[in-house]
């Protein structure tokens, strides 16, 4: 039996709203999975830290992010991770204009911060 014109329209309506349901789950599913390759990059880095320097678990998280910010974001630190980063992206042919993106170091403030000048700061203040 031929369905009629609005039943086809209600068909495809309901296609829509499958392929829809279908989009979010996929989009949830890519969050999750970044989700935990995130997860996995921050234990993985922090525990090579705490095994390359034991004594780092003894420090605060202020202590902690006073030291990440005087040995990284000053123009040795940046220099050292520039040079890794060209390095890796001249060993990998498809680096594209979205890794390249990717990799490109966040512009940072010299070490002098304002946590130095005044002595506050913490995990949410810069």
């Amino acid at each position: 039996m031929a369905k009629t014109r609005l039943e086809k329209i209600a068909d495809y309506e309901e296609q829509i709203i499958q392929i829809r349901n279908k989009q979010k789950q996929e989009r949830q599913k890519l969050s999750v999975e970044e989700r935990n390759a995130r997860t996995r990059r921050l234990c993985s880095r922090h525990g090579l830290l705490e095994k390359m320097m034991p004594e780092i678990v003894t420090v605060t998280d202020e202590q902690f992010q006073t030291f990440l910010e005087k040995a990284v974001t000053n123009t040795y630190g940046r220099d050292i991770l520039n040079k890794i980063i060209a390095q890796t992206a001249a060993a990998t042919p498809q680096a594209s204009g979205s890794a390249a993106k990717a990799t490109t170091p966040p512009a940072t403030k010299p070490a002098e911060t304002e946590q130095e000048n005044d002595g506050g700061g913490g995990w949410g203040n810069g």
